[in-house]
């Protein structure tokens, strides 16, 4: 039993685990620890500054039995997936011509460009947004002088659709390169074989490219989909009274409305949609990619 276990320390698989504990155990303190007592939290009640700690499901019951949470809940999926598709609808387009158009001396220029966003402030972003979408701001401006329109255009500010144009722009730089990187791998030769066999260039993108192209899509729409639904800046400052997300409804629970335990059961009820629906992204691309071999 002692020679099994020096010789797995020997391995590479132990001094693997020797490498990733000290990482485990860093996400463990900095995920699972808050999680757990956002979770205790979640079963308890609040009167004021009184924290009772009482097992009860009373919050769970108001988060998913109260119309106005049941509302927000919808509209935070209805952006979030909009969002989402829009996104990987617009970055893929990008991502194939960086691939597959750019010359290899030159793409990485091209991802460069693509990331600089990430350099900027997001904050800083969404009040430029709201310069340009304002009232007296750039497109409504520009409408004018043009005369195009006589009065500024109202509905393009403080609305979802703010939340939705604001949202897709922080986050297409998130959802290109995931694709990117998955078009960057696939065999130029499989492309090749297929023009060989008559392929043409629709037929050959939908059986080779987009099938192989598929973990970078999921990627993609897994990493906008998750962050966008707990947004709560976005919405915050430019989505007015009809772009508010539940995300909003947290942070008035745990702040002004002094109700901490609503507040996370909202949190982990909307935490446990959001993964439901992850699952269900994962589970459809398998099928698909199964369906394809």
């Amino acid at each position: 039993m002692i020679a099994k276990l020096n010789s797995w320390r020997k391995s590479e698989s132990a001094q693997g685990v020797f490498l990733l504990s000290p990482t485990f155990l860093f996400a463990v303190a900095l995920l699972a620890a808050p999680l757990i007592m956002v979770l205790s939290l979640s079963f308890w009640t609040q009167n004021y500054l009184d924290l009772d700690k009482t097992f009860t499901l009373a919050n769970y019951k108001t988060a998913w039995g109260e119309p106005i949470y049941q509302t927000l809940m919808a509209r935070s999926l209805k952006i979030s997936l909009f969002v989402t598709a829009v996104t990987v609808l617009l970055a893929f387009p990008v991502a194939y011509y960086v691939s597959f158009r750019v010359r290899p001396e030159k793409k990485a220029l091209w991802i460069f460009l693509i990331t600089i966003p990430f350099w900027t402030s997001y904050l800083m972003r969404i009040f430029l947004w709201k310069v340009i979408l304002g009232y007296n701001g750039v497109v409504n401006g520009s409408l004018l002088a043009t005369g195009i329109i006589d009065t500024p255009l109202s509905f393009i500010l403080y609305n979802q659709n703010a939340v939705v144009l604001t949202l897709g722009h922080a986050w297409i730089p998130f959802a290109i390169l995931p694709i990117f990187v998955a078009l960057e791998k696939i065999d130029r030769s499989l492309l090749e074989a297929a023009e060989d066999l008559g392929d043409g260039p629709v037929r050959r993108f939908m059986r080779v490219t987009l099938p192989l192209a598929m973990p970078g899509v999921m990627a993609a729409t897994v990493i906008v989909f998750i962050p966008t639904i707990g947004d709560y800046v976005t919405p915050r400052l430019v989505g007015g009274t009809n772009g508010l997300m539940i995300s909003n409804m947290i942070e008035l629970q745990f702040k002004k409305a002094n109700n901490a335990p609503l507040g996370a059961a909202l949190a982990l009820s909307a935490m446990f949609i959001v993964s439901a629906i992850a699952a269900v992204f994962v589970f459809a691309n398998r099928k698909y990619l199964k369906g394809r071999d």
